[in-house]
């Protein structure tokens, strides 16, 4: 079902480790409130596990592991001139540990491994648990364990990993907002073993604070959201909800939302939420581009000091600079990505926004880069040509679509500089030959003037050194498979290849 005012995501995509779900504002299906009704009914059926714990105490320092995917690149690329920028503002931050590897065998050990190290560094871990039949409804981030009794195995081995200290559980992001793909009677099964997960985590480790999937104030309405939730247990077997993973909507109107739906449940005392702030310095993209998006920023850095009793922390659950699908593979850190997060927001985003921005950070970095992320030219750049272009081409273009759907695409866009000399600035022009619209792009500035289209660098990524090369993507809709088969290069026309 065709999800309103945004494009669908590709449904044919391969399924990566991911690290990070693609929340999407999803049209609640009409069975939806009939199922509700039988949730509510099927939930009061289900064991609950240790009573739910209270507010995260004031002040919880948060585990930052040092082999998170950020913090290996940070250690591997001291030269990088986008290293100091990302050090400072991404990989100093606590972030989730994302379980999305169907490994029954080794989840345990898994597990224990980051509680312990977070034991001994006595800071509290959050996980985020990403392993639920379906997950992402076949999106980007498909996968997930093969059916639910497995899935109920699997999250008692993850359990018996928690051991008795504090942690917070992510319980499945996607899993309770997102059902468009599921019949009446998978969504009732599918939240009948969230509840039965929660009750496992507790039994096992009453010290861990489980959160379910409270989706986002852009998707399904509070109350809504409030009845599904209820349906899975949340006010038996679970701590509070979370909103706003892999998503981009402001501080202020999740903190909202988030009230809301506490306030449809009936503000039970027990429950609190969680707020995902890793990407949401600038608000969401326009159009509702969710896969990605350019111009996005940090948000708040992580913190349990939230200054609101019904808020227990702002947390980075999506590890910013992990692509969403589109970008690259679900997961993948891109460094290009982290960069433009980093730079884009605010110098010192630890003081939560009370109110959504009136615009966005334009603050450069403290220390912008001197040279680009590629090795750099041996010659100094020259500037591109003013005069009529030669006749030999001095570039070549690999325009590439990545996935496809009904209505929509996302495109790979490869630029070779086959010159003699250094590219210092670029602008790529190209002429669709069909209905195609970008509606956002990663590592370029594009705009489009009807089927015309003209992408330029983002400053780090400027200068192309002789016989290098650079790329960028973007998401667009209309016919995917139709490609540009001309393309000019500061004004010079390139091969295809």
């Amino acid at each position: 079902m065709t999800p309103p005012d945004r494009t669908p995501p590709p449904t044919g995509a391969a399924a990566p480790p991911a690290r990070g779900s693609r929340l999407r504002k999803a049209m609640a299906l009409g069975l939806a409130t009939g199922l509700a009704a039988a949730g509510i009914a099927l939930s009061t059926q289900i064991t609950a596990g240790a009573a739910v714990q209270g507010s995260l105490p004031t002040g919880t320092q948060l585990f930052k592991d040092p082999n998170s995917q950020v913090a290996r690149w940070v250690a591997a690329n001291p030269g990088d001139s986008r290293q100091p920028v990302i050090s400072r503002r991404i990989a100093s931050q606590p972030q989730a540990i994302w379980f999305s590897n169907y490994s029954p065998s080794t989840v345990t050990n898994d597990v224990r491994t980051v509680t312990s190290a977070a034991a001994t560094a006595g800071q509290v871990p959050v996980l985020a648990v990403y392993e639920i039949p379906n997950r992402d409804c076949g999106g980007a981030s498909a996968g997930g364990a093969p059916d639910l009794a497995s899935y109920d195995a699997w999250v008692r081995s993850f359990a018996a990993g928690l051991g008795s200290g504090q942690s917070i559980i992510i319980l499945e992001p996607d899993s309770i907002a997102l059902t468009t793909c599921l019949s009446g009677q998978q969504q009732a099964d599918r939240f009948a073993s969230l509840s039965r997960a929660g009750a496992a985590i507790h039994a096992a480790s009453p010290n861990a604070k489980v959160y379910l999937d409270g989706g986002h104030s852009a998707w399904n309405s509070a109350s809504e959201q409030a009845n599904r939730l209820r349906s899975a247990g949340i006010l038996t077997n679970a701590d509070g909800l979370f909103t706003n993973v892999s998503n981009f909507n402001t501080t202020s109107n999740e903190v909202n939302f988030a009230k809301n739906v506490l306030g449809a449940l009936g503000n039970p005392a027990n429950l609190h939420a969680v707020v995902d702030t890793s990407r949401n310095g600038n608000g969401p993209a326009g159009g509702g581009a969710w896969c990605d998006p350019s111009g996005r920023a940090i948000g708040a850095y992580p913190t349990t000091n939230t200054g609101d009793p019904a808020i227990d922390a702002f947390l980075w659950v999506k590890p910013p600079g992990e692509a969403d699908g589109c970008a690259g593979a679900a997961g993948t850190f891109l460094p290009d990505v982290a960069y433009a997060l980093a730079s884009a927001g605010a110098s010192d985003p630890t003081t939560p926004p009370t109110t959504p921005p009136t615009t966005p950070p334009t603050t450069p970095p403290t220390t912008p880069p001197t040279t680009p992320p590629t090795t750099p030219p041996t010659t100094p750049p020259t500037t591109p040509p003013t005069s009529t272009p030669p006749a030999v081409a001095a570039c070549s273009v690999s325009y590439k679509v990545a996935s496809a759907w009904t209505g929509g695409f996302t495109a790979d866009v490869t630029l070779r500089n086959t010159g003699s000399s250094a590219v210092n600035g670029w602008s790529l022009k190209w002429t669709f030959p069909a209905d195609q619209q970008i509606t956002s792009a990663w590592n370029a500035k594009t705009t489009q003037s009807g089927a015309t289209v003209t992408a330029t660098d983002l400053g780090y990524n400027g200068t192309v050194p002789a016989g290098g090369s650079t790329g960028f993507g973007f998401q667009g809709t209309g016919t995917g498979t139709s490609s540009p088969t001309a393309f000019t290069l500061n004004g010079a026309v390139c091969t295809v290849s």
